[in-house]
């Protein structure tokens, strides 16, 4: 299937594990297909998949992915050393404040290529500097993020089993049909005809800080990653002890909880762009490239867009090919608008602003529709 040979980058190894359990051939006068798939889009995309594998765009440049370490680890430093050399007056705080947070987004964008086995050739040295880099540098679990990301590439946008908009319905109401649903059933959790106004003073901001941070350590403790909380022990014996020699215990928590709300408000808005506005319903057992088109969008390519969003300005391609490096997305974008174009499959690429609009827009949309059915239905 497709989805396996996206997430599986050493076939031979998982070959292994599978082998007990194959119990045989599909007889020749089966359909290789089910009904649900367009078999002559699987056929198309599967050839694109081996076009992409002989242009050699499964192969990471790992000077590439060197400098990207290097400036984080320049930008993490130089935060402290703004503090250190120049006081920690308001001026000073504010830009070791805004470099800090530059440094722990571009370390998760990072962690994004890590975690999809992207930077390296063999699979240990991604998990290795996966652990450095999620847990050490930022202080969340390698494997939680794992766990939950592996399902929202699975089935994106699918309720009950994309856990990224698992927010519905309790904090918002997505997509058209589950939304008009949700008011046919008379279910008020929150004031969805608002939910577009309310968004920014509660997704944005306050992810990081208060759902994440507790997700994260529940997860690794529950599911025993004894590693993965000791690589997070690191996190905060460094950062208590570089910060706290400089600062009062006030302006220490204050420099946290401001520079977890800064990174949560930019790693929301560009996570949320490519998939909130697009279709949200239950899975329908589309084949792989239609599940992904359907929920995903693309945000015009510049060199700025490329570093702000970590390249997931490509989510269309990211998503078709997850352990593709994200370098080679660009050269792998005109292949897949074109078997877009073939097969009647809208390409969506917009800029980035009109991105962010489009989030609040299909907010604003989901909950009118919910409130029309609350009320007339």
């Amino acid at each position: 299937q497709d989805a396996f040979v996206a997430f599986h980058v050493d076939k031979v190894l998982v070959s292994k594990y599978l082998k007990p359990l194959q119990i045989g051939e599909l007889a020749p006068d089966q359909p290789s297909t089910e009904p649900t798939k367009n078999e002559m889009l699987v056929k198309d995309f599967r050839e694109l998949r081996a076009t992409v594998e002989k242009m050699g765009l499964l192969e990471p440049n790992q000077l590439f992915f060197f400098l990207l370490l290097a400036h984080i680890l320049l930008l993490d430093t130089a935060a402290w050393l703004i503090l250190f050399y120049f006081g920690t007056s308001l001026l000073p705080f504010v830009f070791s404040l805004l470099l800090l947070t530059i440094s722990q987004v571009q370390a998760s964008w990072l962690q994004h290529d890590l975690g999809h086995l992207s930077v390296f050739r063999k699979t240990k040295w991604n998990h290795l500097l996966h652990k450095f880099v999620m847990c050490h540098l930022i202080g969340a679990s390698a494997k939680w993020w794992t766990l939950l990301h592996s399902q929202h590439h699975a089935k994106p946008n699918c309720f009950h089993k994309d856990p990224d908009i698992d927010m519905h319905p309790f904090l918002f109401t997505l997509g058209k049909k589950l939304s008009v649903e949700l008011g046919i059933k008379k279910k008020k959790y929150m004031p969805y005809n608002h939910q577009h106004k309310y968004f920014f003073i509660t997704l944005p901001p306050l992810l990081f800080p208060t759902f994440f941070h507790y997700h994260t350590f529940y997860i690794a403790y529950t599911k025993k990653y004894w590693v993965d909380l000791a690589w997070m022990l690191t996190f905060y014996i460094r950062f208590f002890y570089t910060y706290g020699s400089l600062l009062e215990t006030k302006t220490l928590n204050s420099l946290i909880s401001l520079h977890r709300m800064l990174e949560s408000s930019w790693f929301v808005w560009v996570s949320q762009m490519n998939h909130i506005p697009m279709d949200i319903d239950y899975d329908r057992n589309l084949d792989w490239m239609s599940t992904q088109l359907q929920a995903t969008c693309n945000v015009e390519q510049s060199l700025f867009n490329d570093w702000f969003t970590g390249h997931l300005n490509f989510q269309i391609e990211h998503h078709l090919f997850p352990s593709m490096p994200r370098h080679n997305y660009w050269k792998v974008a005109p292949l897949v608008k074109s078997l877009c174009a073939k097969h009647g499959i809208e390409y969506q690429c917009k800029p980035l602003l009109t991105a962010f609009a489009d989030i609040v827009h299909s907010l604003k949309s989901s909950g009118e529709l919910w409130h029309d059915a609350y009320l007339h239905r």
